[in-house]
């Protein structure tokens, strides 16, 4: 039961800085990760770091609520293909617009 809404609790922190960043607003993301963005580049690099957040948080959230609803761990998959996935699209944005991780 816990397990459950602590990963609810992570999903959705998770979903809104995704949402955050989409819109454009890069100042959730520490500045040592954002320093060599140029100008012309923060829209595009707001919108993959969001997407990968986004993707990552909603992932989280249906494996919280299947598992409180089903009473199963079957989503630990998901759970894990997700936030794979949302990681994997943050660091293509830091070594696309970032030109490295730091």
């Amino acid at each position: 039961m816990l397990k459950m809404i602590s990963l609810l609790i992570i999903g959705i922190l998770l979903a809104t800085v995704g949402i955050i960043n989409i819109r454009g607003n890069i100042s959730t993301i520490r500045y040592f990760h954002r320093r060599r963005v140029s100008e012309s580049d923060i829209p595009k690099y707001g919108k993959c770091i969001g997407a990968g957040c986004l993707i990552a948080g909603v992932c989280v959230i249906i494996a919280g609520v299947a598992g409180f609803v089903l009473k199963t761990d079957i989503f630990d998959y998901l759970l894990l293909s997700g936030v794979l996935l949302g990681i994997a699209i943050i660091l293509y944005a830091q070594f696309r617009y970032n030109k490295g991780i730091f």
